[in-house]
């Protein structure tokens, strides 16, 4: 009997695995969320710093990826870490964006800057994303919910999401 209930024990483990879709399993590790790095700045003048970022951007011929939340935020921070650390995807933002973490805390909320990019009555989970062009259009607001796997994020769901906006003549994508 010990036997049987064994063999069905493992065939099931078996059975649920083979099941398991392989965009919910994240192989990539991230380090401690205490070692993390903390990308968000409370104290940065966000509306002063997004312009500066749009001049830049029309020199650059860049859009700009928003990735809002807060270092309070663990999938915030293995967002950046995975992007950070993901050579191909690494590659798509440097080539195509400028990359600014629009922080959301306690100590600055930056609410004129969220009413200006978001709709003010929905509610966003964190992170989001917002992309805007190189002349401050919003090209879209994105939850990061539909990029997860598992713990993690998925590397192509991730990267077809960055491919979908780079600008118009991007200067590289990934091979």
């Amino acid at each position: 009997m010990r036997k049987i209930i064994l063999l069905f024990a493992i065939i099931t483990t078996f059975s649920v695995a083979a099941q398991t879709p392989v965009d919910t399993i994240s192989t990539f590790q991230y380090p401690a969320k205490e070692v993390i790095p903390k990308p968000y700045n409370p104290k940065e003048d966000a509306a002063k710093k997004i312009n500066e970022l749009l001049e830049q951007a029309k020199k650059e011929q860049k859009n700009i990826f928003i990735q809002a939340g807060g270092n309070w935020c663990g999938w915030c921070l293995r967002f950046n870490y995975f992007v950070q650390n993901t050579p191909e995807l690494k590659q798509i933002i440097d080539q195509n964006y400028l990359y600014y973490h629009l922080n959301y805390s306690p100590e600055n909320k930056n609410e004129k800057v969220f009413r200006k990019y978001t709709d003010p009555d929905k509610k966003y989970g964190y992170p989001f994303f917002i992309i805007l062009s190189s002349d401050g259009k919003i090209l879209t607001v994105q939850e990061s919910g539909i990029l997860e796997a598992g713990k993690g994020y998925n590397v192509e769901k991730v990267k077809n999401f960055l491919e979908r906006w780079v600008p118009k003549s991007p200067k590289i994508t990934s091979k």
